[in-house]
Formats: structure tokens, C-alpha cells, sequence
């Protein structure tokens, strides 16, 4: 009754409103047949996040955090990770303008090697950094008769957060580069800017959020490497022990310290996951 008599005040024929309403319902009909095909993909995503949850003293955290080997891994994830975080932003921002201002040979091959490491299994980026400057590598044993040691050191947690972490952010900044508008960058060169003022004044604005989200992500990845870092730095409490493997050998001599610093872990991942989509939404 109440489409019939709006269909009225609109001057909308009363059939073809009612044709139209039984087309809604019955287009209605498929979704919700599709929302219960993906429950049990959402149950399988949800159940063992709720599990670990559940079987984690709450109330108990900071207690189970307090112990030296989860203070210790803690504090050294902290700043390993920010490290690898900032060599990212150094070292990966020349590249990612690179990519994104230049057209050069081999420019597919390099992007391809760009993201390799994001899909290399953990334990085979561990064995590469390992042959690479373990004391027996390719690099290595230079470095060894320089006196430096890279392998089974927290050098060496950075080196294999970095190498798995930093791909993340180039991405992000060839994506958020790509975006940016060059004819701003032009009109900006016109007005007397040399190419550092550019890049500080037009280009990084213009590109912040994906740069921003780039970074965070860099980090998370970095915090979680669990494959590369037992391979090429080892475990080692107090200097290579970080919150993953300390999750690693928590499971073995006390759970209750794995299981909080799994909890931690998993809020910050979730808490980051958040702060990115929020940051890539205001980029639209």
C-alpha cells in the first residue's frame, strides 16, 4: 500500500511500481544466498583469532609481557623493525622516483625484482641473505677480514627485515608517485623551484598518504618476519630473540608468554591494517 500510494504522489504508474518492487525482491534473494556461501570462509578467518583469544589470560598480559624474554624480544622487534622502517623510506624513495620519473631498459626486470621478495618463501630470503654476507658468502668473507660480522647478529635481524619489509614500501610510493599530478611539478620547475623544492613541496604532499601507508605496512611486515630472521640472524635471547621467535620458542617452554605476545602482535596488525585502509581511503 504504501508503494502504491508513492508511486501516486510521484506520478509513477502503480503497475510499473509494483513490477519493480517484486524485481527487488527477488534480486535480494541471490544476495543473501551469496552471504551464506561466505560464511564459513568468514568462520574459518575468525575462529582461531577468536581461539587465541580465548585461551589467553586476558587480565594476565602485562605480567606475561614483564618476563625478561618477552621484554628483551620486545624491545629489540621495536628497534630492529623501526630500522628497517627507515632504511626502507632512505633507500627505497630514490627507487620508487625512479620508476615513476624515468623510462629506462630493463625497467620491467627491475619492478619484477622489486616485488620478489614479497613472494619468496621466508626460508629461501634467509638462505640468500645468508650466502650473500654469511662469514662463508659471497660478501662475507670480505667483511670478516674487515672485522665486521653481519650473520647471527642484530645487524643481521635488520638486514632480513628490510629485505622482506622494504618491497612494501616501494610499492606503495610508485603507487602514490604515479598519482601525483606532474603538471603541478612542471608548473612548480616553471616558477623557479629547483628539484629538491619540487620533491618537498609538491611531490611528497601530494603523494603522503600512500607514502604513509607504504610505511606503516613496511613495518608490520617487518615486526612479523619470523623465515628470514632465524635463518640469517638466528635466535639468540637479548640479540637476534625478536617477538616472533620468542613466540617460536615460547610454544615450547612457557605458552602463556607466546600466547601474549601473539595477542600483541595480532592487535597491532589489525590496528595497522586499519590505519591503512583509513589512510588510502582519504586518497580515494
Amino acid at each position: 500500500m504504501r508503494t502504491t500510494e508513492a508511486a501516486e504522489a510521484m506520478g509513477i504508474p502503480v503497475d510499473r511500481a509494483r513490477d519493480d518492487q517484486r524485481s527487488s525482491n527477488r534480486l535480494s534473494r541471490p544476495g543473501i544466498a551469496l552471504f551464506w556461501s561466505a560464511v564459513p570462509m568468514i568462520l574459518f578467518l575468525t575462529l582461531p583469532l577468536l581461539a587465541l583469544i580465548w585461551r589467553t589470560e586476558l587480565t594476565e598480559i602485562s605480567t606475561h609481557l614483564a618476563q625478561p624474554v618477552a621484554r628483551r624480544a620486545i624491545v629489540l622487534s621495536l628497534w630492529t623493525s623501526a630500522t628497517a622502517t627507515l632504511l626502507s623510506v632512505l633507500l627505497g624513495t630514490p627507487l620508487a622516483v625512479l620508476m615513476t620519473r624515468r623510462q629506462f631498459r630493463g625497467r620491467r626486470a627491475l619492478d619484477t625484482l622489486i616485488d620478489l621478495p614479497t613472494v619468496l618463501p621466508p626460508a629461501v630470503a634467509g638462505l640468500a641473505l645468508l650466502m650473500a654476507f654469511g662469514r662463508r658468502g659471497m660478501l662475507g668473507q670480505g667483511l670478516s677480514v674487515a672485522g665486521i660480522e653481519i650473520a647471527f647478529t642484530s645487524l643481521a635481524v635488520i638486514l632480513a627485515q628490510l629485505f622482506v619489509a622494504s618491497p612494501y614500501y616501494i610499492r606503495a610510493a610508485i603507487g602514490g608517485l604515479s598519482r601525483s599530478a606532474i603538471a603541478l611539478e612542471e608548473a612548480a620547475a616553471l616558477d623557479g623551484a629547483d628539484g629538491r623544492q619540487i620533491f618537498r613541496f609538491v611531490t611528497v604532499p601530494l603523494a603522503r598518504a600512500s607514502l604513509l601507508g607504504g610505511l606503516v605496512m613496511t613495518w608490520a611486515r617487518a615486526l612479523g618476519d619470523f623465515g628470514a630472521t632465524i635463518l640469517f640472524a638466528g635466535n639468540y635471547p637479548g640479540r637476534t630473540q625478536t617477538m616472533p621467535l620468542a613466540i617460536y620458542i615460547g610454544f615450547e617452554l612457557d605458552l602463556d608468554v607466546a600466547l601474549a605476545l601473539s595477542v600483541v602482535l595480532m592487535a597491532t596488525a589489525f590496528a595497522i591494517l586499519l590505519l591503512v585502509k583509513w589512510l588510502l581511503g582519504r586518497t580515494g
